[in-house]
């Protein structure tokens, strides 16, 4: 299977990869292609498929329910006081409305 440099460049610009029209004439794509179709022809019946070659095993934590209802005590870490009393913490304006 052959590519055309116009081919080459869709695929880079695809992949969004600037390569210099230099840099195109110099690349054997074909190669690769033809390693690929080789990889294809592997028989992997009965193999199972993987995301990595390494197993991770995460640390599991039990799943406990717990109280949540800890509002005053979240509040009670505001450096001011505005709008607590009402259950929000208060911040500055970040935009102005228009």
């Amino acid at each position: 299977m052959t590519f055309s440099k116009q081919q080459l460049q869709k695929f880079a610009n695809l992949a969004q990869i600037d390569i210099s029209t230099e840099r195109l004439e110099e690349m054997n794509i074909d190669s690769v292609v033809e390693w690929l179709n080789k990889l294809q022809q592997i028989d992997t019946t009965g193999v199972d498929a993987m995301l990595s070659p390494v197993e991770h095993k995460l640390p599991r934590r039990p799943d406990v329910v717990t109280d949540g209802n800890i509002r005053d005590l979240v509040l009670a870490n505001t450096p001011d006081n505005a709008g607590t009393s009402r259950g929000y913490f208060a911040v500055p304006k970040v935009m102005d409305g228009e």
